[in-house]
């Protein structure tokens, strides 16, 4: 992990598509917990820069979708994109009836290959070792087969977008596009251009400012999670940009949005209401019983899952804002978890929809690590939920 290898690495991966460079992107939102923050730095180059189609191939994609006379239908389109990554690119445009817009371009082969990259890269984990051959993850690699080929159909990612619109109305704090429906195919999603900077580089804003980003993150996930019933599950950080003027957060690719069971909310509800209890013996059944921990590993390591717990119910019991920056009790957390990982017997995989939840979590709750923000998450918890539930 040398700076030199990361590049090199990054390098690789931006010229990959679909689920191999997903991996990059996921490698890259790290709060300096697993990477340095030189080299979190480097990798975060495969959020949005990856290597853009040649201007031949661009022209035939979008002749192929909109026809021979399509920039008769503007009066410019920029052929250099604003954006590439993992599925498409993104361009910016002015219409003839004077929109301004953003058209994200899916490239060519990325539907064809998806099946084929998770084959790959669960091949990569297997070889690697890092996962015993005991382990059964066909389930999630069916379900992650089925999530990129819907975030490759970007009607139905339009659609989702004009759906958060609706969700989000009347809640202040948000910017959503709004759909061109008539320059949108399964190909090309186009939308109203919506100006902001890149979310990280609020890094360097006043700590109130920050402590309020991070709280309308905070927020919309708990909306999603207890009210939405519907969640954009793809944490990464270029999907959310800040206009410092307006103070609101700008909401882009809505191609990960999934619906989230009743049971899976009911299922953080109650371990959210045991942590904020300071009822650790609750929060492990609840762990159990939602499939953040299998039963088998509860067993072997009684003592050290208790001792984890123990940890996180004395963090989550605390009044006052949570500090994000403060990584001390992940250190100690991660000790006792990567004892419990070395036995592979123990190993177990949460529910699909659970994983697909916890990695926006902990994606926003990296994204606030990186904004060193304070936040009181205990209160905007006990204000979803309440202090008392029928769900224990």
């Amino acid at each position: 992990m040398t700076p030199g290898n990361l590049v090199r690495v990054a390098d690789r991966l931006s010229h990959l598509r679909g689920a191999a460079m997903k991996l990059g992107q996921m490698m890259s939102l790290d709060a300096g917990d697993a990477l340095p923050a030189e080299l979190s730095q480097i990798m975060a180059r495969l959020r949005a820069d990856a290597d853009p189609m040649p201007p031949v191939q661009l022209q035939r994609v979008l002749t192929a979708e909109w026809g021979h006379e399509w920039r008769l239908r503007f009066q410019r389109f920029d052929d250099k994109p604003i954006a590439a990554a993992s599925i498409g690119q993104v361009h910016r445009a002015v219409a003839s009836d004077g929109r301004e817009l953003a058209v994200k371009i899916q490239y060519p082969g990325v539907r064809a290959s998806i099946d084929a990259d998770v084959d790959n890269v669960a091949a990569l984990l297997r070889l690697s070792g890092l996962l015993p051959r005991e382990l059964s993850i066909a389930p999630l690699l069916a379900e992650a087969k089925a999530q990129l080929h819907e975030e490759t159909d970007y009607r139905r990612e339009g659609a989702q977008m004009e759906a958060y619109r609706g969700l989000l109305a009347g809640k202040g704090g948000y910017v959503v596009p709004t759909l061109a429906a008539d320059f949108t195919t399964e190909n090309v999603l186009t939308m109203t251009f919506v100006d902001g900077v890149p979310i990280e580089d609020m890094v360097s804003a006043s700590q109130t400012e920050r402590d309020r980003i991070a709280s309308l993150l905070v927020s919309l996930v708990l909306d999603e999670l207890f009210e939405f019933g519907v969640m954009q599950t793809d944490p990464n950080f270029a999907n959310f940009r800040y206009q410092p003027e307006s103070r609101r957060i700008v909401l882009l690719d809505f191609g990960a949005t999934r619906p989230v069971p009743a049971a899976t909310a009911d299922g953080y509800r109650t371990l959210l209401y045991s942590g904020i209890s300071g009822d650790g013996e609750a929060v492990k059944r609840a762990a159990i019983a939602a499939g953040f921990v299998g039963k088998e590993a509860a067993r072997r390591h009684e003592a050290l899952i208790e001792r984890m717990i123990e940890i996180i119910v004395a963090e989550t019991a605390r009044e006052g804002p949570f500090d994000f920056a403060d990584r001390n009790f992940l250190s100690i957390v991660r000790e006792q978890a990567l004892r419990v990982a070395q036995d592979s017997e123990a190993w177990h995989v949460p529910p699909t929809d659970t994983l697909f939840v916890q990695r926006k979590i902990s994606g926003m709750a990296l994204l606030a690590a990186r904004l060193r923000a304070k936040v009181d998450v205990r209160s905007m918890v006990v204000a979803r939920i309440g202090t008392e539930t029928t769900a224990i």
